[in-house]
């Protein structure tokens, strides 16, 4: 069982960056897939990126592909998603999840943070 606390999220100009934080309690952290998703305003909660237990096999929606980067630190029991380049599209509340799979499907995963809010400016 793993617990996850998201951070990072902030109002960004566009064009501008910001780095996400999810860090875990549990320590079996490394045994977990971990993904990010996000909800928009009025949307349902969509796939953004995910990274394997290992960390050594990612995959990307294509919405994001080439402007986001997801890392995980096992010894730190951290994941993090990079997100440069930000589009006013991209303003929603971003959650880390944990699971036993590696899938871009919501209820593959068991885990999920309270969330942390990204707001894009245009």
């Amino acid at each position: 069982q793993v617990q996850l606390v998201e951070s990072g999220g902030r109002l960004v100009q566009a064009g501008g960056s910001l780095r996400l934080s999810c860090a875990a309690s549990g320590r079996a952290f490394s045994n977990y897939h971990t993904g990010w998703f996000r909800q928009a305003p009025g949307k349902e909660r969509d796939f953004v990126a995910h990274i394997s237990w290992s960390g050594g096999t990612t995959y990307y929606a294509d919405a994001v592909k080439g402007r986001f980067t997801i890392s995980k630190d096992n010894a730190k029991n951290t994941v993090y998603l990079q997100m440069n380049n930000l589009k006013p599209e991209d303003t929603a509340v971003y959650y880390c999840a944990a699971g036993h799979y590696y899938s871009t499907a919501v209820n593959d995963y068991g885990y999920w943070g309270q969330g942390t809010q990204v707001t894009v400016s245009s």
